[in-house]
């Protein structure tokens, strides 16, 4: 029998019989204790697993990759900081940097405000619901689906040919040259990030328009009462009111745009100067390079953490306020 077989039989059996036999262990170790004890106790050991599994498969991993950025291709010598010199004097990684924040400045700003004006515009026509389905549609949509489709909409074909590529056929016809949308350096990048907006819209849409439903109606018709125009309303009253929403947002789609790997790797595999730091990664990973794999991750890694904490800091002021 196929190994890989006995050990989805063996996952499938194992792991609900480990839980199960935790859950009897524990709750009858439990039971003989008293029961401020157990009160004390049970968060403690309910808790448990999931601290253990982030170990193993979130905090161990990070230190190994950290361990292994100081490591040469084969992970046997000790080589410092090169690892890192090199990702910081290589014109391939400097490049993947360069349109990472690319993505982070205009996949960004374009998601953020395109997600606060649709809010605010689609708050108040009749078909609301509809409108704001169809701008969330793509949000299910996996990466991977959404670069496909975009790859047939930006599909090249040679001038003088039938275009097959929808964007391309639409400017034919009103007698334009096809565009190379893939390949020319002054497409592809925006090419790339605007399928990104595409997909990412939707989520700020949403978040954005919950957080709009909560602003009181009479305090806008006070500010309109008080002479402010609509423009007015938006930048002094609605806007200030969603700034935590706006930047809860805004740090997840920066988050989103330093670790992009998905739409990159489908609709150019990072070439025609569109390559990533994720890219990057993942490229170094699959030559077996785990000294400098590990130190694209490293700075991966640091470029997010100072996101994450500014998220948690957001939260636990919100959490004061209530």
């Amino acid at each position: 029998m196929d190994s890989r077989l006995l050990t989805a039989i063996g996952a499938a059996v194992g792991i609900p019989l480990v839980i199960g036999g935790y859950i009897y262990l524990t709750e009858r170790l439990l039971s003989l204790l008293s029961v401020r004890r157990q009160t004390q106790i049970r968060p403690y050991v309910w808790v448990m697993p999931a601290i253990a599994f982030a170990a193993v498969f979130m905090v161990l991993p990070t230190i190994n990759t950290i361990v292994l950025s100081f490591m040469d291709k084969t992970s046997t010598r000790f080589v410092g900081l090169d690892n890192y010199i090199y990702f910081f004097t290589n014109s391939e990684t400097l490049g993947a940097l360069k349109n990472n924040v690319f993505w982070l400045v205009f996949f960004t700003g374009f998601v953020v405000i395109g997600g606060l004006l649709i809010a605010v515009i689609f708050d108040r026509i009749k078909y609301e619901s509809l409108a704001k389905t169809a701008v969330f549609l793509p949000l299910p949509i996996s990466a991977v689906a959404a670069s496909i489709i975009w790859k047939f909409m930006y599909d090249f074909q040679p001038p003088g040919t039938v275009q097959t590529g929808t964007l391309n056929a639409i400017i034919g016809t009103v007698g334009f040259s096809p565009v190379a949308w893939l390949i020319n350096s002054t497409t592809n990048n925006p090419a790339l990030i605007f399928v990104g907006i595409w997909t990412a819209t939707g989520f700020a849409m949403v978040i954005i328009s919950a957080s709009l439903k909560a602003i009181s109606s009479e305090l806008l018709e006070a500010a309109r009462l008080d002479g402010a125009n609509e423009l007015q309303v938006l930048r002094m009253v609605v806007t200030p009111l969603l700034m935590p929403t706006i930047t809860v947002v805004a740090t997840t789609m920066v988050i989103i745009a330093l670790k992009v790997f998905d739409i990159v790797y489908v609709l150019t595999a990072g070439a025609y100067s569109t390559d990533v730091i994720a890219r990057q990664l993942f490229a170094r990973l699959a030559n077996t390079d785990y000294g400098r794999g590990g130190a694209v991750g490293v700075v991966l890694l640091i470029a997010v953490i100072p996101l994450l904490l500014l998220n948690i800091r957001r939260f636990r002021q919100q959490e004061e306020i209530r």
